[in-house]
């Protein structure tokens, strides 16, 4: 089977990609980079000739407001048109668990107008809901400073390697569509702060910590559940200290 990865060349996308081909199937990494762009169009109706499935994985280069909202949004729009026209069956697309509690926060707000694009669509599609990933720890913190201080929210977390998150879009790709959404997970929950903390202790970063809820998460305040799953989830194998044990010293 003939499966396009939009953001195939990126921390998820290599990983799909690769899984794919192991698998036996014929998975093309799309990117900028080797000429598929789907914000401008540019090689997307010749790239996804005889795919069944796309797999959009991408994510914005910009985190400003608008710069992500366009992104989401064009993209999105042309990948749709461009599946309708090659006769792609099945849209899968990466998203974030909680991304509709938080709008004061625009990349979610982002991530939301994409997947009403999708729902609306004419393409049969499944979107997969991830948690934070454990690769982001240090983007947490690195956002969270002030001075020589690291501010840091307590509300809860339930982070996930993103080994589990392509296999899940791996299995999301290879199955059929739900025409609907499903959440992964981490194995653990605790608050934001604590796995923050750790991988800050893990690397060696001995900067003072500021932990409250009335810290922020990316610019925007959380409540306690707001990045957490509230309903049915799947939940990911790899445990947050095994991966810091693994990952932390790179």
């Amino acid at each position: 089977m003939k499966i396009v990865v939009i953001g195939g060349t990126g921390l998820i996308g290599k990983q799909v990609v690769a899984s794919l081909q192991q698998l036996g199937h014929e998975a093309l990494a799309a990117a900028p980079s080797q000429g598929i762009n789907a914000v401008t169009g540019e090689g997307l109706v010749l790239a996804l000739k005889g795919a069944q499935v796309v797999v959009d994985v991408s994510n914005s280069p910009s985190f400003e407001a608008q710069d992500v909202m366009d992104f989401f949004t064009q993209s999105t729009r042309n990948l749709l048109a461009a599946e309708k026209i090659a006769g792609v069956t099945h849209h899968v697309a990466l998203s974030i668990v909680g991304t509709d509690r938080i709008p004061a926060n625009a990349y979610f707000a982002a991530k939301v107008a994409q997947e009403k694009l999708i729902k609306s669509g004419l393409v049969s599609y499944s979107i997969v809901r991830a948690t934070q990933f454990f690769e982001f720890m240090g983007g947490i913190a690195y956002t969270g400073a002030q001075g020589d201080k690291v501010h840091l929210s307590t509300g809860n977390m339930q982070p996930i390697a993103s080994e589990d998150v392509a296999a899940a879009i791996v299995n999301a790709a290879l199955g059929a569509p739900l025409n609907g959404t499903t959440e992964i997970a981490g194995p653990e929950k605790a608050p934001l702060a604590e796995f923050v903390i750790r991988y800050m202790k893990a690397t060696g970063d001995a900067r003072e910590t500021v932990a409250g809820p009335q810290e922020l998460y990316f610019g925007a305040p959380i409540e306690t559940e707001s990045l957490t799953p509230h309903g049915q989830v799947h939940l990911g194998a790899v445990r947050y200290d095994a991966w810091l044990a693994k990952n932390a010293a790179k």
